[in-house]
C-alpha cells in the first residue's frame, strides 16, 4: 500500500502551542477530512506537509517516499501536488490571464486547456486582475490553478469557505472527478462539515495539536449515533458492551444525557423505547469536544 501522505511523529512548537507528536496517513484512492476548532492546528499540520514551515520533529513521506527536507521539496515533487490555501496566493495585480501564463512557465505539465474550460466554467473573466474578485472568485481561481498541472495529491485548506451552496457542489463535483482516477488522493480541512459528508472517507479530528479521532466517515456518519437516555441507563448501556468507556462521550442535560454510541442499530435494539438520532460529522465533533468521558 503506497500513501500518498504518511507522517509520522511530526512536532512543531509555535510559542505556548505544540502540534504533535502526530501521525497521518493519505492512502492513494482516498479523501480525508481535517477538523476541529479554529487554532487545532489543522493549518499548521498543512502548512508542515507542503514545506511551508519546518517541524521540531518526526518524519514526512510524500508518494511513499520518506521526505528528509520539507522545506526544500523537488520540483518534481511539488509538481504533483495540487494545492489551494485559505487565500488567494497571486499578487493582486495579476490578471487571469496572467495566472495561466505562470502556471504555463512553471509546471512541465501545465494543460492551459483545462485551465481554460475551468475558468469557463467558475465565471473567470481572463481580464479581470486578482484584487477585483471576491474571495469566493479567488478560491475558483486557485482551484481551477491547482487542477491545471494534472497533480496526484490535492491539499486544500478551507477550499470551499466563501462559496455559496451551488458554487461549493461544483467544487465537489469538480473533486469527484479527480478521484475517478485511483491513483489520486485529496487531504481537506474545512469547518463545512456538511462538505465532507459528501466526499470524505476519512475523518481526522485535531484539538490542541493532537488527532482525537481517525475513523472512516462511514463508521460515523451511517452507524453511529446520538442516543438521548436517562441517567440511570448509562451503566447498563457500558454493562452491555454498547460503547466503550475509554472512547465513550456524553453531554449531561436536567432531563437527561445523550450519549455518543458507536452503533446506533445495536443500541435501538437493547433500549426500543430511548430515542437514537444518526450523527453527522458536525454532531460527532460537537460530542468529542464538549463531552464528557464516562
Amino acid at each position: 500500500m503506497e500513501y500518498a501522505v504518511e507522517c509520522t511523529g511530526l512536532e512543531k512548537r509555535y510559542g505556548d502551542f505544540v502540534l504533535g507528536p502526530l501521525s497521518l496517513t493519505v492512502e492513494r484512492g482516498t479523501v480525508v477530512g481535517l477538523i476541529g476548532q479554529n487554532g487545532a492546528g489543522k493549518t499548521t499540520l498543512i502548512r508542515l506537509l507542503l514545506g511551508l514551515a519546518g517541524a521540531d520533529g518526526g518524519q514526512i513521506g510524500l508518494f511513499g517516499q520518506r521526505v528528509p527536507n520539507p522545506e526544500n521539496l523537488p520540483a518534481d515533487t511539488k509538481s504533483r501536488i495540487g494545492v489551494v490555501l485559505d487565500t488567494c496566493s497571486f499578487t493582486q495585480a495579476m490578471k487571469v490571464a496572467d495566472v495561466e501564463a505562470l502556471g504555463r512557465a512553471v509546471y512541465k505539465g501545465w494543460d492551459g486547456r483545462l485551465f481554460g474550460e475551468l475558468a469557463d466554467a467558475f465565471g473567470l473573466d481572463p481580464k479581470k486582475t486578482v484584487e477585483k474578485l471576491s474571495r469566493g472568485m479567488g478560491m475558483k481561481l486557485s482551484m481551477a490553478f491547482a487542477l491545471a498541472h494534472h497533480p496526484e495529491l490535492l491539499v486544500l485548506d478551507e477550499a470551499t469557505a466563501g462559496l455559496d451552496p451551488m458554487a461549493r457542489d461544483e467544487v465537489l463535483d469538480i473533486l469527484r472527478d479527480f478521484m475517478l482516477d485511483e491513483s489520486h488522493a485529496i487531504l481537506i480541512s474545512s469547518h463545512i462539515t456538511s462538505d465532507l459528508e459528501k466526499i470524505a472517507d476519512e475523518i481526522v479530528l485535531i484539538d490542541g495539536g493532537q488527532v482525537l479521532l481517525s475513523e472512516q466517515k462511514e463508521a460515523l456518519c451511517d452507524v453511529a449515533g446520538i442516543a438521548h437516555c436517562r441517567a440511570g441507563q448509562l451503566e447498563e448501556v457500558v454493562g452491555l458492551g454498547l460503547v466503550d468507556r475509554e472512547r465513550a462521550r456524553v453531554l449531561r442535560h436536567g432531563y437527561g444525557v445523550d450519549l455518543l454510541v458507536p452503533d446506533r442499530f445495536a443500541f435501538a435494539r437493547a433500549f426500543p423505547d430511548a430515542p437514537v438520532d444518526r450523527a453527522t460529522v458536525e454532531d460527532y465533533m460537537n460530542m468529542m469536544l464538549k463531552g464528557e468521558a464516562l
